[in-house]
Order: structure tokens, then sequence, then C-alpha cells
């Protein structure tokens, strides 16, 4: 299988985590135009347990370092595979609450609360459980790039009208139990991992092919409960049904998977770095992707534009916070 052997590398992959987790948002917009975010859903889970199957069949088979992803399937204790499963679980729950609450209190504060939270809980927890880098850099480096987020969401709130940019409580609290959640699912799944050792992990533990298909697995599984009770009884909005699902055309369901796919692409080459990198380090590179998803907003989408001089400001700050922080986290893992 395909091992990274390289620090620079683990953070090269790390940047792609990043730009992969800040752009698959763009497919869920395009199909907006015409489709419900919970039937795009479904593509996007699709696209995600698509991409974990090809991933085993090709970098987690060729070479010859570690196992293979079959024979590594077939070892793993059920502890590992149920620790992965787990990650899915929590990880779709918390994407699921994450949508919600940007749904009922608005992007500019919903995204920035979870994506915070889950930055700086979810940095502790990966890091005191596999230590890896200098912690002092490290979490410096956190500090910044939280703070980055909390300008991208100021930012963002100056270009929202009254009637769209209002708070709602309810949703307030679906960010902040988002954000909880999604700093766990990532532990969950690098638990079930040899992070010290890929080239030729313990017995009944995962090599990252195997674990992200498990993860991808509790993904798809639990989205039959999650998702399904969501378009029963949406946060916002009237219901919607499997036969609206089913009506759709097939240029529609294409883009859901591609941002399936290129989310999934993201996180599986986070895992892989986390052997070389640290899980901490790999994660909290990772989470700096609402940057990412500015950048597509101020330069492409254009939603900044004829913004005044104070959200400029912002904007400046946001990304002068957001490079210095994601320096002090690479820094971190050479020491």
């Amino acid at each position: 299988m395909f091992i990274v052997n390289s620090y620079s590398l683990a953070v090269l992959l790390c940047f792609i985590t990043m730009f992969c987790w800040g752009s698959w948002g763009n497919t869920q917009k395009l199909a907006a135009k015409t489709w419900r975010y919970e039937l795009f859903y479904w593509d996007y889970v699709i696209g995600i347990l698509l991409f974990s199957v090809i991933l085993g069949f090709t970098l987690g088979s060729f070479g010859e370092g570690g196992r293979s992803f079959i024979p590594d399937l077939k070892q793993a204790e059920l502890s590992n595979i149920g620790s992965a499963l787990l990650g899915g679980v929590v990880f779709n729950a918390a994407n699921i609450l994450l949508a919600a609450s940007v749904s009922l209190a608005g992007l500019a504060v919903a995204f920035p609360l979870g994506v915070g939270i889950a930055l700086v809980l979810g940095v502790f927890v990966n890091y005191f459980s596999a230590p890896k880098g200098d912690p002092v850099l490290l979490f410096i480096g956190v500090v910044l790039v939280m703070l980055a987020v909390i300008f991208n969401g100021l930012a963002a709130g100056k270009i929202k009208k009254d009637d769209a940019a209002k708070s709602n409580r309810k949703g307030i609290w679906l960010a902040v139990l988002a954000g909880v959640l999604m700093a766990f699912f990532y532990r969950f799944v690098a638990a079930a991992m040899d992070l010290n050792n890929f080239e030729s992990p313990a017995g009944g533990m995962m090599t990252p092919y195997s674990a992200f298909f498990i993860f991808s697995i509790g993904i798809f599984i639990s989205n039959f409960l999650f998702n399904t009770l969501v378009m029963k009884k949406p946060f916002q909005g009237e219901p919607v049904t499997y036969k609206a699902y089913f009506n759709g055309n097939m240029k529609t369901h294409l883009v859901g998977v591609l941002g399936g796919l290129i989310w999934a692409l993201g996180t599986a080459l986070s895992y892989i770095a986390a052997g070389k990198a640290g899980a901490a380090i790999s994660y909290a590179l990772g989470q700096g992707a609402p940057m990412i998803a500015a950048i597509w907003g101020v330069f492409v989408w254009k939603e900044f534009k004829g913004s005044n001089k104070q959200t400029n400001v912002l904007l400046a700050l946001m990304f002068l916070l957001f490079i210095s922080g994601l320096a002090f986290i690479i820094i971190s893992g050479g020491n």
C-alpha cells in the first residue's frame, strides 16, 4: 500500500485535505438551485463510500509496504472495526446537525461556532490521545486559526441582510452540539489504526485504507436513520420524500456524488498523512477548511462584492491569522 515516508509530503497531503474540505461545498451550492440539501446529502454519502472502495483497491493494495486492503480487513479486531464505524456515525450526526444549525442561525453564526469548537476540542483530543509535535507551537497555531475562523464569521455577518442573519437560539445550540461531536469523529477512526507503524501495523489494527472504508460504511448506514428523520421532519422547509430523490436527474445526482468524492479524498489523505505528521497536526491543518471556503466565496462566488472597508479589513486579518496559524502548526511537527 502507499505509505507516506516524509514529513514534508505529509504536510502537502494535509494541505490537499484542507482544500478538499473547504471546496466540496461548492457542489452543494451548485445543486441547491434545484435540489434540497437532504436529497443532495444522499448522493454526497454515496460518493464517500464509492471513493473508499476505489481507494482500498488502488493505493490500499499496491506496493509491498504494509498489509493490503482485503487481508487487512480480514485480520481487523472487532473493537477496532467498531471504533471506525462509530467514527462514521458520529461524523454523520455532526455534519447533519451543522447543516441544520446553518439553516436556523445563519452561516455567519453557525459555521464559525461549530468549526471553531471542533478545531480546538479536536486538537486536544487527538494530541493527548497520540502526542506528536511541539504542543506549544501546535496550540499557538490552533488559536490563530480559530481567530481567523471568527473573523471569517464576522466578515460574513457584515454582508448578510437582517432577515437572513437572524440568530436562532436553537440553531446556536445545534452548532455547539455539532462542534463537540465533530471534534471526536477523527479520533475514533485514528484509534483503529496503528499510527506508529503503517509499514508493519500491529495485529488487529487497521491501515488508513481499511479504517476509512469502515468509517464510510458507518456514515452510509447511519444516514438511513439520520437523514430519513431530517427528510421527514426538516429543521426548515417542508418534508421531502424518497420519491423526490429518485425523480432527480443524473446530472444533479452526479454533482452530489462529486461532492462526496472531494470530501472523501481530503479525509483519506488526512489519515494517510497522520502516520508521519500525527493525528493532531493532520486534523488541525484540515480544519483550516473554512478559510478555503472563504477564498471560494471572495474570488469565485463574489459573495463579498461591494463590501465596505470594515469588512475588507476583517477579511485581511482573517487571511493573515490563517497563514500565521498554519505556519505554527507546520513548524510544530518539524520539532
